[in-house]
């Protein structure tokens, strides 16, 4: 027999049994595609407030995800985007809420997420606390000008450290003159107490509980140009499964975005009413403005991305990044599904 020959039947044989094999698995239930099973989404722990915390507790999830062979695991926690990273690089997390900043910091060095959703800035003076720099209730920092020399803590190419480049830009202070120390905000609250940093750029739920204990502002995120967007990222094997799946994650969240305007004490202390997860005066206070005057999800649209080049200029300008980052690839497109 001709080694032509008797390869055509070795390899009529192997697929022969690869069809067998198929057959067993498709008879016990399984794949041999691993992608054939429910589409999981698995998500950060929420915490105790706003509309993800509620949609753990009501399970707002289940019903429109089963209908598309999905569901939804929950996961550890997490101070913020940036501290989520490692996380959404190894797939443990792979729908993820947080802001352009640290997305451009995360897609220097991975293209593994694409922005599938935004949310715009709130400007209302009548919002929560948002984000901001912070000082010790006895510090003699009382502007941006007197940061030359000083330690200011931030999350290295996140919103931290953007919205302190934006303040020291505004004030005319070259960004060399004041020493920014990496820290994630768990690090960066203990910095912050004990003295070993001089000022802190506090953000997401860290700035309002920072406030609450006594932190004076010296700056607030909100009074700044700034061209950063609260946003969701998903991981790009989560799109290529069914990238309905995550509009769907999109659509129930901006429903509850709509309901959380309307009734927001709703969406607060959602699992425990005491304890240290439980808000309480001034932070409870905050998280109902929040609430209240916090805009809606929504899909991305054409102007942001040019947002997303305003935030990524400063990085570049400053050289935290190395590059400006293509919008055309960071942002998933949702094409007709608009």
């Amino acid at each position: 027999m001709g080694f032509f020959a008797h390869s055509t039947i070795s390899r009529m044989a192997a697929v022969g049994a690869a069809a067998v094999l198929m057959a067993a698995l498709a008879a016990c239930g399984g794949s041999a595609d691993a992608g054939s099973g429910p589409v999981v989404v698995r998500l950060v722990d929420p915490g105790n407030y706003g509309p993800l915390a509620y949609a753990k507790k009501h399970n707002s999830f289940d019903g429109p995800l089963a209908k598309l062979n999905a569901k939804v695991e929950w996961g550890g926690t997490y101070a913020s985007f940036t501290a989520t990273t490692d996380a959404i690089h190894s797939g443990a997390v792979n729908f993820a809420e947080g802001a352009f900043s640290p997305a451009l910091g995360y897609l220097a060095t991975s293209d593994d997420i694409k922005i599938v959703a935004v949310k715009d800035v709130v400007t209302d003076p009548r919002a929560g606390a948002g984000d901001g720099l912070i000082v010790p209730p006895d510090s003699p920092i009382r502007t941006v000008a007197d940061l030359r020399g000083k330690r200011v803590a931030v999350n290295k190419a996140g919103r931290g450290e953007y919205l302190l480049l934006l303040a020291l830009k505004q004030a005319g202070i070259p960004a060399d003159q004041v020493q920014r120390v990496y820290l994630q905000q768990d690090q960066a609250a203990s910095a912050f107490t004990t003295g070993q940093v001089d000022a802190w750029v506090a953000i997401v739920r860290a700035f309002p509980q920072a406030v609450a204990k006594g932190a004076r502002v010296v700056s607030r995120g909100r009074d700044l140009p700034s061209d950063d967007l609260n946003m969701f990222v998903a991981r790009t094997d989560l799109l290529a499964r069914n990238p309905d799946v995550v509009r769907t994650l999109i659509q129930v969240l901006s429903e509850l975005d709509e309901q959380e305007k309307a009734e927001p004490e709703k969406f607060q202390n959602v699992f425990a009413t005491q304890g240290p997860a439980a808000a309480t005066g001034l932070q409870l206070e905050n998280n109902i403005a929040t609430g209240r005057y916090d805009n809606v999800l929504r899909l991305p649209q054409p102007g942001d991305e040019a947002r997303l080049d305003g935030v990524s200029a400063v990085f570049v300008e400053n050289k935290v990044l190395p590059a400006s980052a293509d919008p055309k690839k960071a942002f998933y497109d949702w094409g007709d599904r608009k």
